[in-house]
């Protein structure tokens, strides 16, 4: 047995001894995927997390989707394997910053997007993701103004579609996706002339206007299901690649970049043995305070309420 394959076997057994289910996001190192009883995004995976039977819940991937969990699991026991796991653009916006900004603006509306911290989402009036976006923004009254934070290019690419004039964007952004060029994408195309290209909509402007779809991670896995196409050149975090292989494996996927500038170095922290010991240990916990919780929960209710 392969020191990998005892590690996994000691995962199940610990799994099953806890009543613990494990989550992974699609960016996350392929052996995590498939070692995870759930993959897929982090709004989606809290949901499963909370409707399961599951006494510990552990998130694999960066620190907000572990807070994301814990608010949506309350009763729950939720570890996070690398508390170092951050995401920077979730960093970008801090809650002063963000009651400055509300100052500014006292009639707005806050619309924040679910990649932010649970102190970014508790100053909130409402969460959205990558795929609801657009539907989150449009059932907003046109005539209140909204401040959309923390990521410019999701904000930016929601207000297209909408054709608001109203919506304040925060400057944040993916450092991963802003290192994806409109070059990249064409030197993909000249190399793969049949495939189609898929964006994620944390993508530069001029990316997602190049591309074929433009979808969250979730909505490529659905994608690229349905399409009658073969061949893909994926814009977004390399872990996608192994999560699109699981669900069309007659498919191929093309990186528009090589690793390491479409990786993120934050998701590839988690590793099996991190995952190991955080279930030996229990640890490290994520605990969010309870009126911190609920702070955090009525935005992404709200959101939730919305469909």
């Amino acid at each position: 047995m392969t020191q990998d394959n005892d590690i996994v076997h000691q995962i199940d057994r610990l799994r099953q001894d806890l009543n613990a289910v494990v989550l992974a996001h699609n960016y996350t190192l392929p052996e995590i995927q498939d070692v995870a009883d759930f993959t897929g995004d982090s709004l989606g995976l809290s949901r499963q997390a909370a409707a399961s039977g599951a006494d510990v819940v552990v998130f694999c991937g960066v620190r907000f989707m572990a807070e994301t969990a814990a608010v949506l699991c309350r009763g729950k026991t939720v570890l996070h394997p690398d508390p170092n796991s951050g995401c920077p653009m979730a960093d970008m916006i801090t809650p002063r910053q963000l009651r400055q900004l509300k100052s500014r603006y006292p009639d707005a509306l806050v619309l924040t997007y679910v990649n932010s911290s649970v102190e970014i989402k508790a100053e909130s009036d409402l969460c959205c993701t990558s795929s609801n976006a657009v539907a989150v923004l449009e059932s907003i009254p046109a005539d209140r103004t909204v401040i959309f934070v923390p990521d410019r290019n999701l904000g930016s690419w929601a207000v297209a579609q909408t054709g608001r004039s109203n919506v304040v964007v925060y400057d944040g952004f993916c450092p991963v996706h802003m290192r994806i060029l409109p070059e990249m994408v064409s030197a993909a195309r000249v190399e793969h002339p049949s495939a189609l290209v898929l964006a994620h909509p944390e993508c530069r402007p001029e990316v997602v206007a190049m591309a074929d779809a433009v979808a969250s991670t979730g909505g490529m896995l659905d994608f690229v299901r349905k399409s009658q196409a073969d061949e893909f050149i994926i814009c977004t975090e390399s872990g996608m690649l192994h999560a699109l292989k699981r669900v069309a494996p007659g498919k191929s996927f093309y990186p528009v970049a090589p690793d390491p500038i479409a990786a993120c170095m934050n998701m590839k922290l988690i590793t099996l043995p991190k995952l190991l010991w955080c279930l030996q240990d229990l640890a490290p916990r994520v605990v969010i305070p309870d009126d911190l919780a609920e702070r955090a929960y009525s935005p992404i209710s709200r959101m939730l309420a919305i469909g």
